[in-house]
């Protein structure tokens, strides 16, 4: 059985060491994370959260719904001219639509 003493020990280690995981500014998990049904992540109002924190053609992976991850889309250009029947701008819709889907915003 424990004295009081190693108790108190015991309970000292515990703070320090807590102390110094709390206090670091990031948490790397090596894991799946998965989330319980009817739980929610929130986040803060001021300055925004965000994800895929590196962009672009040779950044970090997001994929959706089960989609595979994709670095994020390239810029898709401003349709210029066109008719009644705008053949530009229907090209950058489908454009759009397609940058929506490859990352699993909406579905295929």
């Amino acid at each position: 059985m424990l004295i009081e003493e190693d108790k108190q020990e015991i309970k000292q280690i515990i703070a320090n060491e807590l102390s110094q995981i709390i206090k670091i500014d990031r948490f790397v998990i090596s894991k799946n994370v998965q989330v319980l049904n009817a739980r929610n992540f929130q986040f803060g109002r001021t300055n925004g959260t965000k994800l895929g924190t590196e962009g672009g053609a040779t950044g970090q992976k997001i994929g959706l719904w089960g989609t595979t991850p994709i670095t994020q889309p390239s810029a898709i250009a401003d349709p210029t001219g066109g008719l009644v029947d705008d053949a530009e701008a229907r090209t950058a819709i489908n454009a759009i639509l397609d940058a929506l889907q490859a990352i699993g915003i909406i579905q295929t």
